[in-house]
């Protein structure tokens, strides 16, 4: 008997969106994001910060002449930018597109060395310290992206010259380090997930066998990244090899039980030890990783579903530490957190899992990006303040407004391979059973149906699965019920179905011969006032305010005042409306009653301010920072 039963890959080219809000995303990535960031990388773009990274391509090429520029990871921008590219082509054909990324894959192929090998940095810059200094280097994680985006690029086009690149790197990388080779461990843990990508695209074991190597040799020697640096005797950025915390090399990975270090790192890490605890049948992995993910959603995530506390070393911190203005919550992060929660999924079907995932895709991943696909947040605060976010010491990180870019572009690239694959996140296939976690329009193209969804989330909570099934045989429909619903009602083929005997781990399993089926989901989405728990200091005294999937936040663009002057009545009922203009166009906003604190000369005063009713408008969290500057809050202070 398996430890775990197996998920079937689901293929982005087999799940077409047509979802007005996920159809609406994707269409802005396709025209509109793919292109804009397409001129980044070739530094095309006036105003934008500079890339190089194609250029830096074809230098390694012998193609153009010229110096490396930009960080030791640049690669990765291309690869993630392919990746993305793939899902694309299976959503919408487009030669020319598909033409100058060939293009592209040529330059990467040409710069590869004879033995494998391939990096920019270290072939134009220092070919002599190559594999020398894995703790900040970012070698392995440059290699994992290019797994990434081969193994997509191939599956989605059934074009190889990508994947035959990444298979002579991991040959080199499997020739080098292993179980009586060379010992290492990526300081940037990704390399895991990209070549368990490899294995599955090949079949070729010794790539999940590497990818396991790499998982299980993490902390067996807390102080490998000291002895690298001691033997190398140079160093890049500095980064701290006593910090092993920060690197998730501070106890083997069965041991680690609360998330520490750099978010990216751990959460990438801990979706890799997922991936394989499924296939390996690891029970205890499973049990380390789902020890780590209780840790984080319980004490080290904010409501978004951002992850990192603090900018120095863009890092988890003690439990509860949560501070909203200087909050880091890197847009990175919150695509590992979806990544993670999918491999949870994949192993354990538990609806909290999808909770987390859905919050993840709508708040914490969604606010990003700028709302034309034209700017992108790196730090996610839930606080900025006018003239102090990204001015004042401390408060460097957050900024108030979108950038084109950024030197460290590592957040644009990775929003655009998510969105675009956002259809593999839809489903779980296991055996007879057709898990469905998130509610997006679309037809899906799974093993024992076809099936057809009708949805108005995330403003509405109606739902319609039109079923087509390709067997005879009975099968199970697994339906989420997500934590926010209320009044959950299922209707089938005209016939309510008494669903409360059919529950486990929050979905309904309904099992039947089905056919040609039409299954009907109803839940209210009523607003809900969120309070944290009493140990975050940020938000004692506070509440926020959620409907459905969508966390809101309160934007002075609405507001006539400083929002540090209002305060929210405790017995107060917000109301819905549809904006009807603007860039905020067909969003459902909250009407908020609330109080304004009447000002006054003195800096100090023995009694309370004054105050006036107001009426405050709420907005979707993803959608702020897209108007005139000014203040931003997601927790408001409750009177």
């Amino acid at each position: 008997m398996r430890a775990f039963i197996p998920a079937r890959r689901v293929k982005v080219k087999n799940i077409k969106i047509t979802d007005g809000f996920w159809g609406d995303i994707q269409n802005l990535i396709i025209k509109e994001v793919i292109p804009y960031q397409e001129k980044i990388l070739k530094d095309e773009v006036a105003g934008a910060e500079k890339s190089h990274a194609i250029e830096n391509f074809k230098i390694a090429a012998g193609i153009s002449n010229g110096e490396f520029y930009g960080t030791v990871f640049q690669d990765s921008d291309v690869s993630k930018w392919i990746e993305g590219v793939a899902y694309s082509l299976s959503v919408k054909s487009d030669p020319e597109l598909e033409a100058r990324t060939d293009k592209i894959i040529s330059y990467i192929k040409a710069a590869q060395q004879e033995d494998g090998y391939l990096n920019t940095y270290f072939i134009i810059k220092e070919p002599e310290h190559k594999w020398q200094n894995l703790h900040e280097c970012h070698e392995l994680y440059c290699a994992g992206h290019l797994f990434e985006a081969a193994a997509a690029y191939y599956e989605e086009t059934g074009k190889r010259e990508l994947l035959d690149v990444a298979i002579r790197l991991a040959d080199h990388i499997d020739r080098r380090f292993g179980v009586d080779k060379i010992s290492g461990i990526p300081g940037h843990p990704e390399v895991e997930i990209g070549l368990m990508k490899l294995y599955f695209i090949t079949g070729n074991e010794k790539y999940k066998k590497l990818a396991s190597y790499f998982v299980e040799q993490r902390g067996q020697d807390p102080d490998f990244f000291i002895k690298e640096k001691q033997n190398r005797g140079w160093t890049l950025f500095h980064m701290d090899p006593y910090d092993r915390e920060n690197a998730q090399c501070h106890k083997p990975v069965r041991e680690q039980d609360e998330a520490a270090g750099h978010c990216v790192r751990a959460v990438y890490l801990y979706t890799a030890m997922a991936g394989l605890a499924m296939e390996t049948e690891d029970v205890s992995l499973y049990e380390a990783c789902k020890k780590l993910w209780n840790n984080i959603i319980r004490k080290k995530m904010y409501i978004t579903g951002g992850i990192g506390s603090t900018a120095r070393g863009e890092a988890f911190t003690q439990a509860y530490d949560l501070p909203n203005d200087t909050a880091y919550a890197e847009t990175c992060a919150s695509v590992a957190m979806v990544m993670f929660a999918k491999q949870m999924l994949d192993l354990d079907p538990d609806a909290s899992y999808a909770d987390i995932m859905e919050r993840e895709l709508y708040n914490g991943v969604m606010g990003g990006m700028q709302l034309d696909g034209k700017g992108f947040f790196y730090v996610n605060p839930l606080e900025t303040v006018h003239g102090i976010s990204g001015d004042h010491f401390g408060f460097e990180h957050v900024l108030p407004r979108r950038p084109k870019w950024y030197a460290c572009a590592c957040c644009p690239p990775n929003l655009v391979r998510l969105f675009m694959s956002v259809g593999k996140y839809i489903w779980t296939e296991k055996k007879e059973i057709i898990y469905s976690h998130l509610f997006i329009s679309q037809t899906a193209e799974l093993e024992k149906a076809e099936i057809q969804v009708e949805s108005k989330l995330p403003w509405d909570g109606d739902v319609t699965f039109k079923i087509a099934s390709k067997t005879e045989e009975k099968w199970t429909l697994a339906i989420r019920i997500p934590d926010y619903a209320e009044g959950f009602k299922v209707i089938c083929n005209g016939g309510e179905v008494k669903y409360k005997s059919m529950i486990s781990k929050g979905y309904i399993y309904l099992e039947r011969k089905w056919k040609e089926d039409i299954l009907e989901i109803h839940f209210s989405l009523n607003i809900k006032k969120v309070y944290a728990n009493p140990q975050v200091r940020a938000d004692a005294g506070c509440v926020a305010f959620v409907r459905g999937p969508i966390v809101y936040c309160f934007e002075q663009a609405d507001q006539r005042e400083s929002l540090q002057k209002y305060r929210i009545p405790q017995d107060v009922q917000a109301e819905t409306m549809i904006c009807k203009e603007g860039i905020l166009k067909d969003l459902v906003l909250l009407k908020v009653p609330g109080m304004c604190l009447e000002e006054s000369d003195d800096l100090y005063m023995t009694q309370m301010p004054q105050a006036s009713n107001v009426l405050l408008t709420a907005i979707p969290y993803f959608s702020w920072g897209n108007r005139t500057k000014g203040d931003m809050r997601v927790w408001m202070p409750e009177k």
